[in-house]
């Protein structure tokens, strides 16, 4: 065998390692389906972590898992229990304020960093075994812990879990909800507080087999505070860690952004918000740094509406500020512009906003400005009158490049927005069967350019149980989401928002073609 046969077959051989299929044609053939043009192809794994819900004695919370149809191959998607830790590394519940004294106690706090909690050999919870139907789940709230875990195979793409709790009194009381979220290395979350009638906890679970170490930062109105004791926190491997963040700086302040990083590994992040008197809520991660930041799913009814917007860096930023009702956009009054201070967060309360219609908040720069500052923003939502109020945040959101999921909605009390801050777009509203039976059912609707649709999803046919909705963006311009659950208490009118950031179901896969040229000796 020649020289040349050896290289022809060591590229043969080198080109299906890397593509992982191997497909030549013979020269002036067609080319295989293997190596079409570049699609997408759907995501093999996913990974979520659920913060642990609370202490309430009088609290219940629901859970609900579900993954969309259009994965390939089989697949299970299962939760764990994370370990509770305190800040220093330390069990919360065994070990807190221990170990802080000797060499022996330091060895072995260091060594229980690198290794992963008992958690990860516990009972899978939630567990799903196909896509297209719910799993539901519930748990006294006082017992629940931190979750992390992951759906490969036809699971991964959308795979989604909602955690609701149900609060019936105390500081708290009302609906608190959230979307479990991937992990990840940065998050913002304007519209946390420090202030004396709130308790804001930021929950960091690491769901992977290494530590990971956590930097946190606030940002008030005047600029950065002194938060020492939020360097370099270590979250052990499969354990959360809360931080209350009134415990980071000695002056309390109304509104703070707060920055969570990872300097190494990665975390899960959410902010439970809970006020002594107007209820609480998630407060989600917001979407990137931009300069135009969509808030959508102000309900019809809100009361007051607080904005808190802040400026990353040095640069000021200028913008006008639009709600996007039903028939488009119209200016607060009292509040057509904005101006944020670079490094600092602004809140604003728009008094009267929505009118008694439901809208999104759009904020962009101003024609003005000097430049197009990126910044993050979030709303606080108040519903209700007197002594019956209730909170939720609603943060900026991504738009949907294909598609996203609610889970957990029942037959009343849901209600999904779309907002479309550009061009009118269509977009596909999909129910599934229900956790306990029922047919999925599809509706198409058109989003009109500069304008927020709010929907009550159609009713799956015969559904028993909670189910979820999926919505599509099918063409037309960006789409920004989110859904309202609403489970009125006695005249309390108890009400969670979860915006639906892309589910990142799918990854672009490069197309690929004929190039003889790496077939040539030394080529």
């Amino acid at each position: 065998m020649n020289r040349t046969t050896m290289t022809l077959i060591g590229a043969v051989t080198a080109l299906a390692a890397v593509t992982g299929v191997a497909a030549v044609a013979a020269p002036g053939g067609e080319e295989s389906a293997a190596s079409a043009g570049a699609g997408r192809k759907p995501v093999e794994r996913s990974t979520l972590v659920c913060p642990q819900p609370g202490y309430s004695d009088v609290a219940e919370t629901a859970y609900t898992a579900f993954a969309p149809k259009g994965g390939e191959g089989k697949g299970a998607a299962k939760l764990f229990p994370a370990e509770k830790t305190d800040t220093d590394g330390t069990d919360d519940d065994k070990g807190k304020g221990k170990g802080k004294g000797g060499k022996k106690d330091a060895e072995d706090k260091e060594k229980r960093t690198d290794e992963p909690g008992d958690a990860a050999a516990a009972k899978p919870f939630l567990p799903l075994d196909a896509p297209g139907k719910p799993a539901t789940a519930t748990k006294d709230t006082a017992k629940a812990p931190a979750l992390f875990g992951s759906a490969d195979g036809r699971l991964a793409p959308g795979w989604t879990v909602q955690q609701t709790t149900q609060v019936s009194a105390g500081a708290g009381r009302g609906l608190q909800g959230t979307a479990c979220a991937p992990p990840d290395t940065d998050f913002w979350f304007p519209g946390a507080s420090t202030d004396k009638n709130r308790q804001d906890y930021v929950h960091l679970t690491n769901p992977d087999d290494t530590s990971a170490v956590v930097d946190l930062d606030l940002y008030s109105k005047k600029g950065k505070e002194s938060t020492k004791a939020g360097e370099g926190i270590t979250i052990r491997p499969h354990s959360t860690v809360p931080v209350l963040l009134s415990t980071l700086t000695n002056e309390p302040a109304v509104n703070v952004t707060l920055h969570v990083v990872a300097r190494s590994g990665r975390v899960g992040a959410q902010v439970q918000a809970v006020d002594k008197k107007l209820g609480g809520d998630w407060i989600s991660g917001v979407a990137d740094p931009a300069p135009q930041v969509v808030l959508p799913g102000i309900p019809s009814d809100a009361k007051a509406v607080r904005l808190a917007v802040f400026a990353p860096g040095e640069n000021d930023a200028d913008l006008d500020v639009r709600l996007a009702g039903p028939s488009g956009q119209i200016s607060p009054a009292g509040y057509e512009t904005l101006h944020v201070r670079g490094g600092t967060t602004k809140a604003v309360d728009l008094r009267d906003l929505t009118k008694g219609e439901a809208g999104s908040l759009v904020l962009s720069p101003s024609e003005d400005a000097s430049s197009a500052t990126p910044v993050i923003a979030a709303v606080r939502v108040i519903r209700g009158k007197g002594a019956n109020q209730e909170t939720a945040f609603i943060p900026g959101t991504a738009p949907l490049a294909h598609r996203a999921t609610a889970a957990d909605n029942s037959g009343k009390g849901s209600v999904v927005s779309l907002t479309a801050p550009g061009k009118s777009a269509t977009v596909r509203v999909t129910s599934s069967a229900g956790s306990g039976g029922g047919e999925s059912v599809s509706k198409t609707y058109k989003v009109k350019s500069k304008t927020t649709r709010s929907l009550v999803p159609p009713l799956p046919k015969g559904v028993k149980g909670s189910y979820a909705v999926t919505v599509e963006r099918l063409s037309g311009g960006p789409v920004h989401a989110s859904r309202m659950l609403e489970r009125r208490s006695k005249k309390l009118p108890a009400f969670t928002v979860q915006v639906l950031p892309d589910d990142r179901g799918t990854v672009s896969v490069p197309g690929s073609g004929q190039d003889l040229s790496v077939l040539t000796e030394g080529g």
